[in-house]
């Protein structure tokens, strides 16, 4: 059996919390140069490529700038800093709710991303908590979407990630979310909905498949209404992308300020943060792998529909940071 080649550590610290940018260079190849194989790779193009060589902003695995006239290497490694997006400051705050030396739990705000991806890379949960606590290993071990509030669990030590990642993808942590949403009382709940859901590359939501074996499983139950509103708990069994959203939506009870069930509407503006979604992962409870410690967080957030309403309509300019 072949051992996987050892990735070298990177040869550039992180910046803004962000890790650099590592290339592998392919086994073979007609390129004469590193720089050849790169302006036909990446993006950016040959002047973007040029400028970021004569600057040095390039480097192989000791640290050495990679000069324009370096010959290929074949499978070398190359690292360096993309230039980062302008980005519109998230205004609320990240709450650590647990912390020690293999795990940070924390209540993340609505329209905080949780890791770098696209055009949302320092102002997410994962650049920010790095920068914050000091903690340059610290790594995601599941996601929620940007729009979604509540717990988020990160480990501290690399060789340690996989164990935990482990226990989402084996559904061994109880996850609990609280969503607020129109009252109807000709839905009957509780209720375990199953369907099959799919959601294409590229295409922003999610849509459900009649008479496909069913892939995705949640229980909806009903908390409390009032004023034409209910405060619901939903139990995923599964984890479907949007699976909540789409079997809320499903039973005609969409999440207030869902920019894409039943309708799409968005996605939202990085800088508009009105009308937050009313979702928020409330529970997180499991036996942590490392430790043998039995866990259980509860996030201190509230869903501002339910608890000001009139306020989370009209989208206020300010609100109160634990409001979101």
């Amino acid at each position: 059996m072949r051992r996987k080649p050892r990735i070298p550590p990177a040869p550039l610290p992180q910046r803004d919390g962000v890790d650099p940018v590592r290339v592998k260079l392919p086994p073979e190849g007609p390129w004469r140069t590193v720089r050849d194989h790169l302006v036909e790779r990446l993006a950016p193009g040959p002047e973007v490529i040029d400028a970021m060589l004569r600057a040095g902003r390039i480097v192989g695995a000791d640290g050495t700038p990679v000069a324009p006239d370096t010959p290929y290497e074949p499978s070398a490694f190359v690292w360096f800093h993309r230039d980062l997006p302008a980005e519109v400051p998230v205004p609320f705050s990240l709450d650590v709710v647990h912390r020690d030396e293999h795990i940070v739990v924390v209540d993340k705000p609505h329209f905080l991303a949780t890791m770098p991806r696209g055009s949302h890379v320092t102002q997410t949960a994962l650049a920010r908590l790095r920068v914050e606590l000091g903690i340059p290993t610290l790594g995601a071990a599941h996601r929620l979407d940007r729009l979604t509030a509540g717990l988020l669990l990160f480990t501290v030590r690399p060789a340690e990630r996989g164990a935990y990642q482990t226990l989402f993808r084996d559904r061994l942590v109880h996850k609990e979310y609280e969503a607020v949403a129109a009252h109807d009382p000709g839905v009957p709940l509780p209720r375990t909905v199953r369907s099959h859901i799919e959601k294409d590359l590229g295409v922003i939501a999610a849509y459900e498949v009649a008479d496909a074996e069913p892939n995705s499983e949640s229980l909806i139950e009903l908390v409390e209404h009032r004023a034409g509103l209910g405060r619901y708990r939903l139990t995923p069994h599964t984890g479907r992308t949007h699976q909540l959203r789409v079997h809320m939506n499903a039973l005609g009870l969409p999440i207030l300020g869902d920019p894409v069930y039943p309708v799409v509407t968005g996605p939202v503006p990085p800088d508009d943060f009105r009308r937050p979604l009313q979702l928020l992962s409330r529970v997180l409870e499991f036996t942590d792998p490392v430790t043998g410690a039995a866990h259980r967080f509860v996030s201190g957030r509230t869903l501002e529909a339910w608890s000001a309403y009139e306020t989370w309509r009209t989208g206020p300019d300010t609100c109160d940071p634990r409001d979101q």
